[in-house]
Order: structure tokens, then C-alpha cells, then sequence
């Protein structure tokens, strides 16, 4: 069974960074698009980023220029390097990615556990 393992939330105060990671493990053939989205008390889940196989990224309004999606394939994980945060990045962060196990079954939606991050001073 494939499983999304995310680390590195954390208590930080406004302008400071925080890397979250985030590492496929089990049965894998292959991985496609990865992500992180977020979901802030009382508010719906939105999404911050993702990023191709082939490294192609896309932001949210509000984070670019502030986040930073990579991947490691070797890895099978994906990074979300943010800096100069805010108050408002404050939430729960999960990460998904869209995932076979084999080369001819389709691909899952597999999402994490979610980590906290608080921008607090």
C-alpha cells in the first residue's frame, strides 16, 4: 500500500522559513504530478502548489515568490521550501500526489497525514 509521509511543520515567527517534506513509500511504478495544499482553521482546503515529473511548477497567488515546490524522483519526495513567512500560511499543510503501482493500472490520488505549521511570534 502506497503512503505519503510529510515532516517538517513546525512553530515559526513571522518572516522565518520552514522546509516541509514529503516521501512516497510502498509499491510504486511511477509518480506524476505532486502537490501541497493547505487548510487553515474554519476555511476550506486550497491549494499552494505542484509540480510535474518534468519539474513544471504552478503557484498560488498568495505564496508565490515566497514558496518554493522541488522534487527528488530518486527520492520520491517532494519539498515545499517557504520563506518570509506569515501569519496567514498558518495551517494544516498535506501533501498528495498522483501515483501507479503497476505499469498498467491507473493513477491514485494518495494524500498525507498533514502537518501543522504556525507563523506566530
Amino acid at each position: 500500500q502506497v503512503q505519503l509521509v510529510e515532516s517538517g511543520g513546525g512553530l515559526v515567527q513571522p518572516g522565518g522559513s520552514l522546509r516541509l517534506s514529503c516521501a512516497a513509500s510502498g509499491v510504486i511504478f511511477s509518480i506524476g504530478d505532486m502537490g501541497w495544499h493547505r487548510q487553515a482553521p474554519g476555511k476550506q482546503r486550497e491549494l499552494v502548489a505542484t509540480i510535474t515529473g518534468g519539474g513544471y511548477t504552478n503557484y498560488a497567488d498568495s505564496v508565490k515568490g515566497r514558496l518554493t515546490i522541488s522534487r527528488d524522483n530518486a527520492k520520491n519526495t517532494v519539498y515545499l521550501q517557504m520563506n518570509s513567512l506569515k501569519a496567514e500560511d498558518t495551517a494544516v499543510y498535506y501533501c498528495n500526489a498522483k501515483i501507479k503501482d503497476t505499469w498498467y493500472s491507473p493513477s491514485s490520488d494518495i494524500w498525507g497525514q498533514g502537518t501543522q505549521v504556525t507563523v506566530s511570534s
